[in-house]
Parts: structure tokens; C-alpha cells; sequence
């Protein structure tokens, strides 16, 4: 059974490539579409590439915000999402929105949460003299940055590292994790309920499963 992914994007959609080029022919997952705030957009263009459809709804057009969460409700339900994925999108969503898509609606943040909710997070990452960072997949709650934990990918923090070099560090290691954790719900492995994540009916630990990537 098909499991049908709306991805929404702001920017240059490089998690959204990786979400693309992780998909396989007999892949469960299918992203049925991208939609993005910001008709200039890259990520639009990566994936029209990959033939997948794209709509553009301007925040700046809509009254206010939950007129626009309205509205992208409206927009991801016309494409019977399984699953909606944020890939930098950049606008903080109503409670409304999140309540609608409770337990399939997917995040990635890049810093081992619950450290660092916010911007900055390599910098702030710096500033402590952390020897570890990362970056956490999480289900949508209407706590910012709170939601519960499915994966967290972790990166060594070199003596030499900038804000910039640690980022890179962490952006590939979320385009590791990020299809990762969209295939777990696709094949029907990862659910949330009530007690917390489930990954293969088994109740993940409060900081998901954790990757250590060196």
C-alpha cells in the first residue's frame, strides 16, 4: 500500500532532495507533492526535476496565520497525505494545523534535542563546548521543537569546527536520517500514540533511536 507524502519547503529543499533521491521503485513512500510558501523557492525546482507536482501558497497573500493554515490544509488534503513532511519550512504552524496532522506530521531539527530548540544551534553548540551534535527527526507537537523523538543522527564536534563546518557535518547526517525515518511510517513501522513513538510496535526511548555517525 502506497503511503502518500506531502513535503512543504521554503528554500533550497536539500532534505528534500535527499527524501527524493531515497526512494526506490518498490518504495511504499510516494511524494504526491511539494508545496512551499516562497514561489522562489529552489526546492521547487528539484522537484519538478524529479516529476513530482508542486503548488506554491503565499503566507503573504492569507490575513492572517490561521487563515493560511487554512488554506494549506485545504491544499495537502486535496493530495490525501499519509504523511506531511516539513523540509525548512519556515513559518510556525497554528495549533490547528498540527492538531489536524497529529502522528503524521514529521520534523528535522539540527541539534540533539531537547539542547538548542531555536536558531543558531551550531553556534550555541560551539559556544557550550559540546564534544557532540547532531540533529533529531520529531513528530509535530504544539510545543516548538518538542515533539517526541524517532531519530537522532549524532556528529563528532571538531576543535577546529566553525558554526559553517559543523553545519555541514549535520546537514548530511539529516539527509541520513530524514528518508530514514519517512520510510520507517511508510512501511508502517513508526506510529505515534498516546504512550509515545512506536517503531516496530516496540516504545522508542525518550531520545528516539539514536545514530552515532563515527
Amino acid at each position: 500500500m502506497t503511503c502518500k507524502v506531502v513535503v512543504l519547503i521554503s528554500g533550497s529543499g536539500s532534505n528534500l532532495q535527499a527524501l527524493i533521491d531515497s526512494l526506490q521503485a518498490d518504495s511504499p513512500a510516494q511524494i504526491s507533492a511539494v508545496i512551499s510558501n516562497r514561489a522562489d523557492a529552489f526546492g521547487l525546482q528539484r522537484a519538478a526535476k524529479a516529476g513530482i507536482t508542486t503548488q506554491v501558497l503565499d503566507h503573504k497573500a492569507f490575513a492572517d496565520r490561521e487563515a493560511f493554515d487554512g488554506a494549506l490544509i485545504e491544499a495537502i488534503d486535496a493530495y490525501q497525505a499519509d504523511l506531511v513532511i516539513l523540509a525548512g519550512f519556515m513559518r510556525i504552524l497554528t495549533l490547528g494545523f498540527v492538531t489536524h496532522y497529529t502522528g503524521r506530521l514529521l520534523n528535522i531539527h539540527p541539534s540533539l534535542l531537547p539542547k538548542y530548540k531555536g536558531l543558531h544551534t551550531h553556534q550555541r553548540a560551539l559556544e557550550a563546548g559540546d564534544t557532540e551534535h547532531g540533529c533529531s527527526v520529531h513528530f509535530v507537537t504544539e510545543e516548538l521543537d518538542g515533539g517526541p523523538l524517532v531519530v537522532q543522527a549524532v556528529v563528532p564536534v571538531m576543535a577546529d569546527d566553525t558554526a559553517d563546518t559543523l553545519a555541514e557535518r549535520v546537514h548530511a547526517a539529516e539527509h541520513q536520517i530524514y528518508p530514514l525515518a519517512m520510510h520507517w511510517f511508510a512501511q508502517g513501522r513508526l506510529q505515534l500514540d498516546e504512550r509515545g513513538c512506536q517503531l516496530d510496535g516496540q516504545l522508542l526511548p525518550a531520545s528516539g533511536q539514536v545514530i552515532r555517525t563515527f
